[in-house]
């Protein structure tokens, strides 16, 4: 039996996720069946087009049409229509798929993580974490899992990235705190938190942040709207930084910025322990740095052995793969989590669980002070 997708979004996200979609038939052979059953937008010209281009077999402007009707929903539009659709669509008994963050504020994330939890564990609800996939960070959770870096002590984490650097870089949902419910923060920052509590967690919950201090900058206060002779405020943060406090002692310092001129997609993670470090570059994300307790500097692993995580689907080993394939993976652990009825994680709960740090980094500037998460 084949599951039927139904799709919310057909941009950036919408084609990342098509496109994972349509490799897993040939890369993923023992993955569900699926079917890229209907295309949800509100602009019906572009909509056709877009279901036309992406394979998908009819098209709706209504998502309420859609939620009940398919056998899975993915919610890939913008930030402040994640949490109506998604309710609806657990209420109704559909597995959801949602892009990150999970919604524009903490208190739209705990009714999502609230209907994900009374929906029950059959019905799988995934938060879009897609760098959680990387076959290089599987392979430094392993590493970590094992002991192989010992006690931790320092977890960093940076995501830069300079696309609005012109002040005359025109406005968009994005620059909105209502529409999008913070900036480079919840757009980029909740990557970086989310990995760095994924790598060091374990289930103890000793991996969990538990105070942070943070600080947001906004530096360009209105742009331009693009084709009309007006501009309007920005109101969300143009960079963020924060220090942290880990549960199990750790410490870390974490940022990000959509003003870093020269970098494109910068997000880097290192992490310090008593025996060994590692480091991970988004832009290398087929290598992995590693040092050893016994060795004086640091090796470079390349992540693509037939024994690596997820690359027995893909090339002969030194292959390299690349960004869209983190979606491959994260597409087909989800689905295959629907048609088993298991559960999926990053779940609507880790979701949440970064939501509250964004909300604390947030609630820290204001104060001026350390919070606790």
């Amino acid at each position: 039996m084949s599951l039927s997708i139904g799709v919310l979004g057909y941009r950036f996200m919408g084609k990342a996720h098509a496109n994972a979609l349509a490799r897993l038939p040939m890369f993923f052979p023992d993955a569900p069946d699926v079917e890229r059953s209907v295309l949800v937008g509100r602009d019906e010209s572009a909509l056709e087009s877009a279901a036309e281009e992406l394979g998908f077999a009819s098209t709706a402007t209504d998502w309420a049409d859609v939620v009940d009707d398919v056998d899975v929903f993915y919610n890939l539009g913008p930030n402040h229509v994640h949490a109506e659709p998604s309710i609806a669509a657990l209420e109704a008994g559909t597995p959801v798929f949602c892009e990150k963050p999970l919604a524009p504020t903490l208190e739209g994330a705990e009714e999502m993580a609230a209907a994900a939890d009374a929906a029950g564990s059959d019905v799988p609800a995934g938060c879009a974490f897609n760098y959680r996939f990387v076959p290089a960070i599987r392979y430094a959770k392993n590493l970590l899992e094992a002991g192989e870096l010992g006690e931790i002590h320092h977890v960093r984490g940076r995501y830069l990235q300079d696309w609005l650097v012109d002040p005359e870089a025109p406005w968009s949902w994005r620059n909105d705190a209502e529409l999008a419910g913070s900036g480079a923060l919840g757009d980029l920052g909740s990557h970086t938190l989310d990995l760095a509590q994924f790598l060091v967690g374990d289930d103890d919950l000793a991996g969990d942040i538990e105070r942070i201090n943070g600080h947001c900058q906004t530096f360009v206060e209105e742009r331009p709207v693009e084709g009309e002779d007006e501009t309007r405020p920005v109101t969300v943060d143009d960079a963020y930084t924060a220090q942290a406090e880990f549960a199990n002692g750790a410490v870390g310092s974490f940022e990000a910025s959509r003003f870093a001129t020269g970098h494109k997609n910068d997000h880097t993670i290192e992490i310090h322990g008593s025996k060994g470090s590692l480091k991970f570059s988004l832009e290398r994300l087929n290598e992995l740095e590693l040092l050893r307790e016994d060795n004086r500097g640091y090796e470079t692993i390349l992540v693509t052995d037939e024994d690596d995580p997820y690359l027995d689907h893909w090339w002969p080993p030194g292959h390299v793969i690349g960004w869209e394939h983190t979606f491959v993976h994260e597409n087909y652990e989800f689905l295959s989590a629907v048609a088993n009825g298991d559960e999926f994680a990053p779940s609507f709960e880790d979701g949440l669980a970064v939501q509250r740090l964004l909300e604390a980094v947030e609630r820290s500037d204001e104060q001026g002070s350390w919070v606790n998460v």
